[in-house]
């Protein structure tokens, strides 16, 4: 016997017991993002690499560590996706959708980072992303974060708490990266290889570090708020005033930077303390200086994305994860004319079925077992057809959640029971 083909290390499967769920947030998440004016886009799986190294930055462990990235025939790189937002704004540029006008998008899909693989952390895992392209006002940021607090309604999250945080702008940042500098300097013999490569080129990715021996070094380091220019400083007091109008309660958290490049002023993470060591389940903020930096021309932005996996889990930690919706009818058939009359009936019933959901029985099983299937599915009714029901036309209906009398129905009345009528063309 052939040995049995394993996944990729990190590539999961998402197998039917598990797909209503993922359903279901997508579908929530659709729901809100049309009535908040977004629109979906969809992406390659593939972009350049430089399109990666230029927006997330060189230096982020994304870029140095964790992209697949590999040579195609022409001797271009390429890269899987390791996020969306960089996407997002190529597609933009690269189709004329940014020229004097604003865009409100969304997408969804796999994203692909070589991490080291662990619960709610994997190297093939998706995303939803949110992003508002051309608008500058707080109001937008505000409204972002509205939206990801309405999600979490809507899927019965109630662990998510919000972290809020600015970093200004890339001027304002010049001063305190400086002070980073001074005060990381006096410590070089503490810094681990990474921060110490870091720490000339972009002092603040040293606050984004993993490792633990040096959280006391970092808790200990200069905050960025000292440092924030006037208008950044208006900015985020008005994004915090709006939150507070309308009910969102927030948490300010200075060492909140971000892992990529790109961001400026507003930043913010949704965390959860439901799912261990892996806390963010929503991250985002502006990225006010990343459409020029990719060849278009100064254009404010800012967005959000969710982690599907850890969403899917945060709602069944808090026991939101309901059981599929149950067939509505279930076909129970003995002998093959039955089986024949029992196919027809269904696909006639279809349309007037809520939800088009019916089962057909095994052929080679008996009543009592396909009774027995049938009450096991869930299903509302079992539809049995034999060699009497086959002669006169009709189908014994059977409820299974009641205690309602068995009755022998014509297929309209038995559509009639089931179902509501249908729509006329």
């Amino acid at each position: 016997m052939a040995e049995l083909i394993q996944p990729v290390r990190g590539m999961n499967d998402v197998l039917p017991g598990d797909a209503p769920l993922w359903d279901r947030v997508e579908s929530a998440g659709a729901t809100l993002f049309a009535g908040y004016g977004y629109q979906r886009v969809r992406l390659p799986v593939l972009e350049r690499t430089e399109l990666f190294s230029r927006s997330i930055g060189e230096l982020t462990d994304i870029v140095e560590k964790e992209m697949y990235t590999f040579e195609d025939r022409n001797g271009e790189s390429i890269t899987l996706r390791p996020e969306a937002t960089a996407g997002v704004v190529r597609a933009g540029l690269s189709n004329g959708l940014l020229h004097n006008q604003q865009q409100k998008l969304w997408c969804s899909g796999p994203m692909f980072r070589r991490e080291k693989p662990q619960k709610g952390r994997y190297r093939q895992f998706h995303q939803l992303s949110v992003e508002a392209l051309g608008y500058a006002e707080p109001e937008i940021d505000a409204e972002l974060i509205a939206l990801s607090a309405r999600l979490w309604k809507h899927l019965g999250i109630t662990s998510a708490t919000l972290e809020l945080n600015s970093l200004g702008t890339l001027e304002s940042r010049a001063g305190y990266k400086q002070a980073l500098v001074e005060y990381f300097s006096a410590y070089r013999t503490r810094l681990d290889e990474d921060s110490l490569r870091r720490l000339e080129r972009n002092p603040l990715r040293i606050l984004d570090s993993k490792n633990p021996d040096l959280r006391e070094l970092i808790a200990e380091a200069p905050l960025l708020t000292g440092h924030l220019d006037d208008e950044s400083r208006a900015h985020f007091d008005r994004v915090q005033s709006l939150l507070a109008d309308i009910g969102v309660s927030f948490k300010l958290n200075p060492r909140l930077v971000r892992g990529l490049d790109y961001y400026t002023r507003t930043v913010f993470e949704w965390v959860t303390d439901k799912l261990g060591a892996q806390s963010a389940v929503c991250s985002g903020g502006r990225y006010d200086g990343l459409i020029a930096q990719l060849g278009g021309r100064d254009t404010p932005a800012v967005g959000w994305a969710l982690g599907l996996e850890r969403i899917v889990e945060l709602v069944r930690a808090e026991g939101g994860d309901t059981a599929e919706e149950p067939v509505d009818a279930y076909l129970v058939a003995s002998g093959d004319d039955a089986r024949r009359f029992g196919f027809r009936l269904v696909e006639g019933l279809r349309d007037r079925i809520p939800r088009a959901r019916l089962s057909i029985g095994s052929p080679a099983a008996g009543f009592k077992a396909q009774l027995r299937r049938a009450d096991k599915s869930g299903a509302r009714f079992a539809l049995i057809v034999g060699e009497a029901e086959v002669a006169a036309g009709k189908v014994s209906v059977k409820p299974l959640r009641t205690d309602e009398p068995q009755q022998l129905l014509s297929v309209e009345e038995c559509a009639n029971l089931l179902g509501p009528a249908p729509r006329s063309a």
